[in-house]
């Protein structure tokens, strides 16, 4: 039997994010769409001006299962574009673990899941949401930018109006029958609907920044990236920008985060490098070469944050859904922040184009979203506490390494 209807057909939803999870659900909904009904009017409120994409560096997409960013980008149809753009090409490029000298402790590379052509790769950032932001411009979706949305009301017709303000102060207000809180792990809308969901500390401090190589990026990390253990409490990652620069983070377990905000000046930076030096004394080179060859003006201290996954079972989030990191920010340990974000987007708009009501949609959506959420975070738990360990507990990993390695070539992994 044709379906005649759909419950948003005609209606506005507004998209507050256009980031990787934004514009992933705006174009997964262009695409899934039945195209005998009128598609809903969609608007994208973005806070940063239409080029400009801060804190570019490399990400990782996953491929190895069914929760994997490369398996939304092919439901896209957007993996060939994104195939083109990998740092390292689909034949090289491992996670891998090395010891203080550099030794390989473990190298991963599991199947692909299905038919797809590698199981993971790694892309910058600016490049994934360039091609998104493309395809929910072709979605017709109309995008305001420079636009930051300060709060929301659920009106008394059940629409929901959204305050905002532009770059120049000016402000004003949007209404919709279906918002989704697409803003990053600093959402302005989490903080006004959800004042008590913040952001958590997760136990861990990294340092680093962007080394510069004109003649290319040292061995062994110009054609791989992963982290580098000291069985000290310390370890650092690395990983290529492209093939001039490598993105390196030195980190340790800390009882409390560290408030630095700005480590860029040339004084801040020194005391930095010098810092990074010292705790990662252990590390032989090209560690030292690629700290000295960092550039000041890329220079960070970021804490590892986090926040748990939320189901919007609660009353006052009828007609609101949050996806991505608005609703589970991952640290940098889980390694998994856009094929989350990449999955939420497209399970939503696919639940929502194929649900027969918002409720049972958004439920069906919760029941996906959530537990892979979860165990995105537990993960990066058991990461964060096996890249820090020392002495006994080292041996035991390292040992645990060794069969693991032995036991993927046994596999033909």
């Amino acid at each position: 039997m044709a379906v005649t209807s759909h419950f948003l057909e005609g209606k506005r939803i507004i998209v507050v994010g256009g980031g990787i999870a934004g514009c992933t659900f705006v174009a997964a909904l262009y695409k899934l769409w039945n195209p005998n009904l009128r598609l809903p009017e969609i608007i994208v409120l973005e806070r940063d001006p239409r080029d400009v994409r801060p804190n570019n560096y490399s990400i990782s997409l996953h491929g190895d299962s069914v929760n994997g960013g490369l398996v939304a980008l092919r439901q896209l149809g957007l993996l060939d574009e994104t195939l083109k753009h990998s740092i390292f090409g689909l034949r090289s490029g491992q996670f891998k673990m090395w010891d203080s000298n550099w030794k390989e402790l473990m190298s991963t590379q599991p199947r692909p899941w299905g038919d797809l052509p590698t199981s993971s790769m790694r892309i910058q950032r600016s490049d994934l949401e360039q091609m998104l932001v493309m395809e929910a411009e072709r979605a017709n979706a109309t995008f305001h930018w420079g636009v930051e949305c300060t709060g929301a009301e659920r009106l008394d017709n059940g629409r929901i109006r959204i305050a905002v303000e532009d770059e120049t102060g000016v402000k004003d207000n949007h209404e919709c029958d279906f918002l989704v809180v697409a803003d990053g792990a600093q959402s302005k809308l989490r903080a006004a609907l959800r004042p008590h969901d913040d952001l958590k500390y997760a136990g861990a401090v990294q340092i680093g920044g962007k080394a510069e190589f004109p003649h290319g990026i040292p061995e062994p990390i110009e054609e791989n990236w992963g982290l580098l253990l000291s069985g000290k409490g310390v370890c650092c990652y690395f990983s290529a920008v492209d093939k001039d620069t490598v993105v390196w983070a030195l980190s340790q377990q800390r009882p409390e985060p560290d408030t630095r905000t700005s480590v860029s000046t040339p004084d801040r930076f020194a005391v930095l490098k010098e810092e990074a030096l010292r705790l990662g004394n252990m590390f032989s080179e090209p560690f030292r070469t690629i700290v000295e060859s960092t550039s000041p003006s890329s220079a960070f201290v970021t804490a590892a944050m986090e926040k748990e996954p939320f189901r919007h079972d609660d009353p006052s989030l009828k007609r609101t859904v949050f996806i991505g990191d608005a609703n589970h920010a991952v640290s940098a340990f889980a390694g998994n922040g856009a094929n989350l974000a990449l999955k939420d987007g497209w399970d939503l708009a696919e639940n929502i184009c194929h649900g027969s009501s918002l409720h049972n949609a958004v439920a069906a959506y919760d029941r996906l979203g959530f537990a892979r959420a979860a165990e995105a975070i537990k993960s990066s738990h058991q990461k964060i506490d096996f890249a820090h360990c020392t002495s006994v507990k080292d041996s035991l990993l390292r040992a645990g390494l060794a069969t693991g390695r032995w036991f993927m070539r046994l596999k033909g992994m």
